[in-house]
């Protein structure tokens, strides 16, 4: 009886141990096993494993470009905004902001990050781009801005705005965010009218009255857009839009020698094709089916329109390839050319399509 006991208790004693040693040695090897295979699949992937600071490097490059520009009218501050150093001479440094920022203003007052204040000078400005350029004296603490393209941009890529929303108590906050949408078609509330389209980027961080003029940025801190309110939907939440930079330097260095963008001119009065009750009134009748485009209510003299075949009634469809909905697309499509350019209109009288050329002529308004 011992002798059996002896060996049962031998044989647990032997079963226990081989099975410890597996363990130990097939979890050894698994583990170097799931490690290679996680390995592989990181390099093959290119999977890059980020710490927890998230923009805070890309923030600390720009956080010094970014200022607040306060407007004045007759002493008395009267609004807010954002703006961003994008260049530096040997005199003077050049902010970037909104038009409507500094509409109207008598005096302009530059805050910087270090809480320094000087004295701003609103070289130029358009107000349908909605970008405006001031003029600052020189500083060593000064910091521009490095340009990016917003053309690179990919929907889903992660964007940041820096900005003062509300007031001066939240002075340069950072809001981030990706990229909801690329060359979207807004419509610009420009003298309390729609009337004005703009390609843009759709961004879903936050962009708050006092966001206005204030840079977006990319991952890597580079300036992609200038931020709008004034291209938010009232109607729409969680959506801002952003003037792409490309758009906005282009005509920068106009800006800065204080010359106005030289708009060309159609040369008519025009209303759109919808407003029924409006036509009627002015003795002009449009088709049922027509619910887009663009009529000709006087031709203005000496100008291309005058040259051309269009005549009150007319329906403007297209100019060139591009459909006309809208006034607010006609100046979208118009102010892509230049002064002097040649035109293709395509228009319908009295049920029939036709085309003519028109020469753009200037337009100082």
């Amino acid at each position: 009886m011992k002798n059996k006991l002896f060996i049962i208790l031998s044989m647990v004693i032997v079963f226990a141990l081989g099975a410890g040693t597996m363990y130990f040695f097939g979890n050894k090897m698994f583990n170097k096993t799931t490690e290679k295979t996680i390995n592989e699949i990181i390099e093959k992937r290119d999977v890059t494993i980020t710490d927890n600071t998230g923009l805070a490097e890309a923030v600390d490059k720009v956080y010094e470009t970014v200022v607040m520009v306060k407007n004045y009218r007759n002493g008395r501050l009267y609004g807010s905004g954002s703006g961003v150093i994008y260049k530096i001479d040997n005199q003077y440094g050049y902010i970037m902001t909104n038009y409507h920022v500094v509409d109207e203003s008598t005096s302009i007052k530059i805050k910087f990050f270090n809480e320094e204040e000087l004295t701003g000078k609103v070289m130029g400005g358009d107000k349908w781009l909605d970008i405006a350029v001031i003029r600052v004296e020189k500083q060593d603490y000064m910091k521009k801005a490095e340009i990016g393209s917003s053309e690179e941009l990919r929907m889903g890529d992660t964007v940041f705005a820096v900005g003062t929303p509300v007031d001066e108590e939240y002075f340069n906050t950072i809001t981030r965010g990706i990229v909801s949408g690329v060359e979207r078609k807004v419509t610009v509330s420009v003298e309390s009218k729609n009337d004005w389209v703009m390609k843009a980027i759709q961004i879903d961080a936050a962009i708050n009255p006092g966001n206005s003029g204030g840079p977006l940025f990319n991952g890597k801190g580079e300036l992609v857009g200038i931020n709008s309110v004034k291209l938010v939907d009232s109607q729409i939440e969680g959506m801002g839009f952003s003037i792409k930079i490309e758009d906005a330097m282009e005509y920068a260095p106009t800006f800065e020698e204080g010359k106005d963008i030289e708009r060309p001119l159609l040369g008519i009065r025009l209303v759109n094709a919808t407003e029924t009750s409006y036509l009627r009134n002015n003795g002009i009748s449009v088709p049922e089916d027509i619910d887009y485009g663009v009529v000709v209510l006087s031709v203005e003299r000496n100008s291309g329109a005058e040259k051309s075949n269009l005549q009150k009634g007319d329906i403007i469809i297209k100019i060139g390839k591009e459909k006309i909905i809208n006034q607010a697309y006609l100046k979208y499509v118009l102010y892509s050319y230049k002064v002097g350019d040649k035109i293709e209109v395509t228009y319908l009288r009295d049920g029939k399509e036709y085309k003519t050329e028109v020469t753009l002529t200037k337009n100082n308004g």
